[in-house]
């Protein structure tokens, strides 16, 4: 029941959500041209005026938790038409394809680990996998780089690789034009990725590499999104705390096999994981007490193994279709 009151409450609602410079009712996933419109690659400083950015100084300057009914209310709708959104995307692809890359946003493009990440995604998106990360700078943007690449010679990923070294770090002012100039040099059509960022680190701009993007404003409901969705299997590159969160988040919702089954955890680089980060040895440890169940872990520095592992992981559902059912 709506009272007087209520309606004098909605009428200001409904012109403050007309007022955001987002949309509140939006119906598809965001690309590049969504979140970067305005802005010019020959004309760095348009970067200040682009959606994403706008949208970003409207965030912070409402504050990260907001008091602001209306402005709660609009960042709750936004949230809830992006997750509508991610679900129709779902349905028209195979959602054990969905693989994700968990790693640092501080990642340089010219570090190793960064190629690494950018010719291990390119092979497993041509294998049929569908890459996934949280959408941003660093080892996120390195998966979107590889699934961006798939079709393309490894003469050419080293050309793409030399493009973005210009801009080693999403803070330098070139790091998005060399992104674009990429995208530009070598057009995408066929292979698709999806990158989950959120305003809530707006510093960090999302990557234009990923074809979908799904962005938000709660960061609870992306961190979710991210790990939830990589139903086939998330691969762990070496990162800090984020990433350390996402590792146990992700092996509580294996422990209960919260979404019915159990997907792979990879551990990339053995000596990070092992020695600097000790979380693998850590979680074969309470493993082996029972303090966890259901872990499908593995450690490694091969690709070989890697893609053997998710081919694997897939054969099996394919072979048991009854034990790999959402529920």
């Amino acid at each position: 029941m709506i009272t007087n009151t209520d309606t004098e409450f909605f009428a200001p609602l409904i012109e403050y959500l007309k007022a955001v410079p987002f949309d509140v009712s939006r119906k598809k996933l965001y690309n590049a041209a969504d979140l970067y419109e305005g802005y010019d690659p020959q004309k760095p400083e348009t970067f200040e005026t682009c959606f994403d950015t706008c949208v970003y100084k409207h965030f912070m300057s409402k504050g990260k938790i907001t008091s602001d009914i209306k402005e709660s209310v609009a960042r709750i709708s936004h949230d809830h038409r992006m997750y509508i959104a991610l679900g129709e995307f779902f349905r028209v692809h195979n959602f054990l394809n969905f693989v994700g890359v968990m790693g640092g946003h501080t990642l340089l493009r010219t570090d190793e680990m960064y190629r690494q990440i950018v010719f291990l995604s390119k092979r497993l998106t041509e294998l049929g996998f569908f890459m996934l990360s949280g959408g941003g700078p660093g080892a996120m943007e390195a998966t979107h780089l590889g699934a961006w690449m798939a079709g393309y010679s490894d003469k050419d990923v080293e050309d793409a690789l030399k493009i973005v070294s210009d801009a080693p770090s999403f803070r330098d002012c070139e790091w998005l034009r060399t992104a674009f100039e990429v995208m530009r040099k070598y057009p995408q059509e066929k292979y698709e990725s999806l990158g989950i960022p959120t305003w809530l680190y707006g510093h960090e701009p999302p990557t234009p590499l990923a074809t979908h993007v799904a962005k938000f404003f709660d960061n609870s409901i992306r961190e979710n999104a991210v790990l939830t969705l990589s139903f086939g299997g998330i691969i762990y590159t070496p990162g800090s705390a984020g990433t350390i969160q996402e590792i146990f988040q992700n092996a509580v919702q294996n422990h209960y096999l919260s979404l019915g089954f159990s997907s792979p955890m990879i551990f990339l680089g053995e000596n990070f994981w092992t020695n600097e980060v000790p979380i693998y040895p850590l979680l074969q440890h309470m493993e082996k007490n029972g303090q966890y169940k259901n872990l499908n872990l593995s450690l490694t520095d091969d690709f070989e193994e890697i893609m053997h592992t998710l081919v694997d992981f897939q054969e099996n559902a394919k072979a048991h279709p009854e034990e790999y059912t959402l529920r």
